[in-house]
């Protein structure tokens, strides 16, 4: 289990700090709204309100002995450089920010954020590659880097009922498959990321129908194989 702070409590905040807390990771949720710690006050470890900037409150709470920080805090640009400054200074080993345009991405690197997203931005590259992918087959599609995507493939009928190492996909069409989604069980109901998952299946797994496979690879080795199994 890791310790995880989130600061600011908006939507995407609050989002993060709800779902690590799903997953059963005990979470700071910290806010200078008092309504907002309300709404999250059930759900996390602990919730409080606080100024974020203030490093002796920050202190007595314990930000500075977790694993990772968020700073969800995006329209308040000058509040969002102290506070990431200020978790450098606690000695935060990975803090991850929001950012709201290019040049606070900039700002917020250049002082030291391990990682810095663009949430508007990075879901709408996300959803236009989707868009551009999707097929009957291709149901989500994550751009990795220039050349690299991961996709999700459900299960052409002719892997149906062999094994990955008999498929070999690699040597085939020169990708991974990094996970498999399960179809629910019997009565189950197909929820939206209800899906069991088989992280790193083994090469005797043997593919079922309706399953939906985690492909990792270059971004042309992954149109030749959709080309050859649709």
């Amino acid at each position: 289990m890791k310790q995880f702070a989130v600061i600011g409590l908006g939507r995407f905040g609050a989002s993060v700090a709800a779902t690590l807390a799903a997953k059963g990771q005990q979470v700071i949720a910290i806010d200078s709204n008092e309504d907002n710690v309300n709404d999250i006050v059930d759900l996390v470890s602990k919730a409080v309100c606080l100024d974020a900037t203030d490093e002796k409150a920050m202190k007595a709470i314990g930000v500075q002995n977790v694993d990772a920080a968020i700073c969800g805090i995006g329209t308040h640009i000058e509040a969002s450089i102290l506070i990431t400054l200020l978790l450098k200074d606690l000695g935060v080993p990975v803090v991850i920010c929001k950012a709201v345009n290019t040049a606070h991405k900039k700002a917020l690197e250049r002082i030291g954020a391990t990682k810095v997203i663009l949430p508007e931005r990075d879901m709408g590259i996300r959803l236009a590659n989707t868009l551009l992918s999707v097929s009957d087959t291709v149901i989500d599609h994550i751009g990795i880097a220039d050349s690299a995507s991961i996709i999700e493939l459900i299960a052409p009928d002719e892997f149906v009922g062999k094994t990955l190492r008999d498929l070999d996909v690699r040597a085939q069409y020169g990708v991974n498959v990094i996970a498999v989604k399960k179809q629910p069980e019997e009565g189950e109901e197909d929820v939206p990321g209800s899906r069991k998952i088989n992280a790193s299946p083994m090469a005797d797994y043997v593919v079922e129908k309706d399953d939906v496979l985690v492909l990792f690879g270059e971004n042309d080795k992954i149109e030749e194989m959709k080309k050859k199994t649709e």
